[in-house]
């Protein structure tokens, strides 16, 4: 029983990973088509309320499958190691554009790109990594015996297009939830065709998935197909719900129902596959780890997860309602008198009193630091995904990656320089 209770924690994170953070990314990716940039700020400081918070489920599944579930984390990861790698890389990009887009006074396109690219990333990965998962692993004696694009086939990315159009409704049923004005019109205006892609999206992959799971499906058990019948049904009435919701009040109903729909959803998923964890044959006793560990995972996640809801319990609750955008200060400061012209060079300051300093020298070293060690990275992802396929693509990846920061750097200093951030004794006389 204790391995089916870790499977159950494993099941309960990812459900949460889904419906917090899901919304999350739909909203990035919805900012990059929109052309409104107050909009644009809006939807960022909506996800920076508990952005962190929602990602931490991901964590604590992942934790969990490695403790409990050794097996399964020993044959998947090797299956999808580079999508993987690309979506942890995306989540970091989408943090730092996030927080400086959040932090900044108005709209930054740059960093706003950046979160809305690094959201589709992160979205089309876990599309790829699931569709890899339901598809099937091959195996040999508990080890992935396949080759390192295993992971790209057919119904893979038809499952990363279809958790994207799942994440996009999911956004767009939270901004009108959250959202007034034309930002709450856009959202009501996009929700239904979404919808819509979205059911055909999960029919297809519902459908396709009986050809491309290797795994016979028991539906002959009068249990288990009762069971799957009725999270489908759930999940249509649900689908029928939200598209009611959506354009009218109130505001919340959509997201509620699509959060219900995802949950049937993936109910109705475990229900055709369990006890199978990674098709064809692996199931969750045969990849459980020893009873003792089992027990001290259950204390020990047990003990966090009570954590984790009360913070995004409280994170909601004290974000709860509309969206307000900030009003500016009743009560403005004086001005400060502008200083003379011939006392900005003496000083080094502009007329507003900033310096100005030139910092490209700190810059270009930050650059140069980033590119060694993205460099040394390109190279043991290389490495250690194709080195066993062929001893020329890993230092053929790093002599390519070598020419691109070799330009990069001869192209920075050329900019640099027509700048005058070389030039010592400009910055001296500063």
């Amino acid at each position: 029983m204790a391995d089916y209770a870790s499977y159950t924690l494993i099941l309960f994170a990812l459900g949460a990973y889904l419906v917090l953070d899901g919304y999350d990314l739909g909203i990035g990716i919805l900012g990059l088509f929109d052309r409104s940039d107050q909009r644009r700020k809006e939807y960022t400081e909506l996800v920076a309320t508990a952005w962190d918070a929602n990602e931490s489920w991901i964590i604590l599944a992942g934790v969990t499958l490695w403790a409990a579930l050794p097996g399964v984390y020993a044959t998947v990861l090797p299956g999808v190691y580079l999508p993987l790698v690309v979506m942890l890389l995306a989540f970091v990009l989408r943090g730092l554009g996030l927080e400086m887009q959040s932090s900044a006074p108005d709209y930054r396109p740059g960093w706003g790109r950046l979160f809305g690219v690094s959201s589709l990333v992160v979205t089309l990965c876990q599309g790829l990594v699931v569709g890899t998962v339901l598809s099937g692993l091959p195996q040999h004696g508990g080890v992935f015996d396949g080759s390192a694009l295993r992971w790209l086939t057919p119904y893979s990315v038809l499952c990363a297009l279809g958790v994207t159009a799942l994440y996009l409704l999911a956004g767009a049923a939270w901004l009108q939830a959250k959202t007034r004005g034309d930002a709450r019109r856009r959202a009501a205006r996009l929700g239904r065709p979404l919808l819509a892609v979205t059911v055909v999206a999960a029919l297809v992959l519902g459908l396709g998935l009986e050809v491309a799971d290797p795994q016979h499906f028991r539906f002959d058990q009068p249990l288990r197909a009762v069971l799957f019948g009725l999270a489908v049904t759930v999940a249509a009435v649900c689908g029928v719900v939200s598209w009611y919701g959506f354009g009218r009040t109130p505001d919340a109903r959509p997201f509620v129902a699509v959060v219900c729909a995802q949950v049937a959803g993936l109910l109705a998923l475990v229900t055709a596959t369990a006890p199978v964890v990674v098709p064809p044959g692996l199931s969750v006793h045969a990849a459980a780890s020893p009873f003792g560990s089992q027990v001290f995972l259950l204390i020990g996640v047990g003990c966090c997860m009570p954590v984790v809801l009360a913070y995004n319990v409280y994170a909601w609750w004290v974000f709860r309602g509309k969206y307000r955008p900030p009003t500016p200060t009743a009560l403005a400061l004086p001005a400060e008198p502008e200083r003379p012209a011939e006392n900005v060079a003496d000083t080094g300051t502009d007329p507003t009193g900033a310096d100005v300093a030139p910092d490209g020298v700190v810059g270009t070293v930050v650059r140069r630091i980033g590119s060694t060690v993205l460099g040394l990275g390109v190279g043991a992802v290389a490495q250690d995904v194709f080195g066993g396929h062929g001893e020329w693509i890993a230092p053929l990846a790093l002599i390519l990656f070598a020419a691109v920061a070799l330009t990069a750097w001869l192209v920075g200093d050329r900019r640099a320089a027509a700048a005058g951030e070389f030039d010592l004794d400009q910055a001296a006389q500063r």
